[in-house]
């Protein structure tokens, strides 16, 4: 069996993982792979596999039968003939944690956080420890440009200037802001649909901020119908995912005032390229019409009025 080519008797059980078509020579061929198993061909870890589509080092196409995001055969092939394939690759989409970070720019954990708090080390993942703590992982790539960038050698080496050690000591911490701006622009690169861009920044929102920009309730549930998948950090509803979903909730006023006006515009161009859909409307039927007593009917009312008169009369 060849590296780059995958190749399966027609007779024989396709692999279930593949959309796979005919070829000349009667062969089952597959055209497009599964994440986790275009992780494997490619010799990736999967949550490095996942980096390298965040990064844009491999390109995804849509499933054809509404699966989720697939790596086109061609695209595997692509990235397997590239120089210094697989080595190359992988470090490209190397994270690392503090720890290592700050050991790969040379100065102490402590300003590496620093730096980190202050906005200026970009997180590129996360994950929430045992202890319930949030570890922030970095690209090695973004953290060696930092470092090697000699405009940058005041705050690697010079004191922190006051103002923003005060603003530290309060409790400034820009790594989950600067984490979800770097995913909503993932999802934005990936979304082929106004609708889809529209339910990527809605995704970044709180609930009630999403009911207060977008009010009709069909245009909310045709957008959630388009609303990315959370990364799993946990089962549902444990300490470690609630803790998660803190860190991918917009929680600075002004960074959920710009995401509500990008929202709304958002909508509002998704409306006009087509419309959420709507239940059809029901005719409903016209009132029975009134029909007039009939002269017997009027007579026996009659009569029955009377009769129960006189009963009422001798009751008195």
């Amino acid at each position: 069996m060849s590296g780059n080519t995958i190749t399966h008797d027609i007779t024989a059980t396709a692999e279930q993982t593949g959309t796979t078509r005919v070829t000349t020579r009667g062969t089952i061929r597959d055209t497009s792979l599964a994440p986790s198993r275009a992780a494997r061909e490619l010799g990736l870890r999967r949550r490095d596999f996942d980096l390298a589509v965040r990064l844009g080092r491999i390109r995804t196409v849509p499933d054809e039968k509404g699966g989720g995001r697939r790596v086109a055969r061609d695209e595997i092939e692509r990235i397997r003939a590239g120089e210094g394939f697989p080595e190359a690759l992988r470090d490209s989409v190397r994270a690392v944690g503090a720890t290592e970070g700050a050991a790969l720019m040379e100065v102490t954990r402590a300003r590496f956080t620093r730096l980190a708090r202050l906005g200026l080390l970009v997180p590129m993942t996360f994950y929430v420890n045992r202890y319930r703590v949030v570890v922030w992982l970095y690209l090695a790539d973004d953290l060696r440009q930092f470092a090697a960038d000699e405009r940058n050698s005041a705050p690697l080496k010079g004191r922190t200037p006051e103002g923003l050690r005060d603003q530290l000591t309060e409790g400034l911490d820009l790594r989950p802001r600067n984490w979800r701006g770097r995913h909503l622009g993932f999802l934005l690169r990936q979304a082929d649909d106004p609708w889809s861009r529209a339910a990527a920044m809605a995704s970044l929102l709180a609930p009630v901020d999403v009911s207060e920009v977008v009010r009709d309730p069909y245009e909310r549930s045709h957008l959630n119908r388009f609303r990315p998948a959370r990364p799993a950090h946990g089962t549902p509803g444990s300490p470690a995912t609630r803790l998660a979903e803190e860190v991918m909730t917009a929680t600075d006023p002004d960074e959920i005032d710009w995401l509500r006006t990008d929202l709304a515009a958002a909508v509002e161009a998704a409306r006009r390229h087509r419309p959420a859909p709507r239940p059809a409307l029901r005719p409903v039927p016209p009132p029975p019409p009134h029909r007039k007593p009939t002269p017997h009917a009027a007579e026996e009312t009659g009569r029955l009025r009377g009769l129960l008169g006189r009963t009422w009369r001798r009751g008195s």
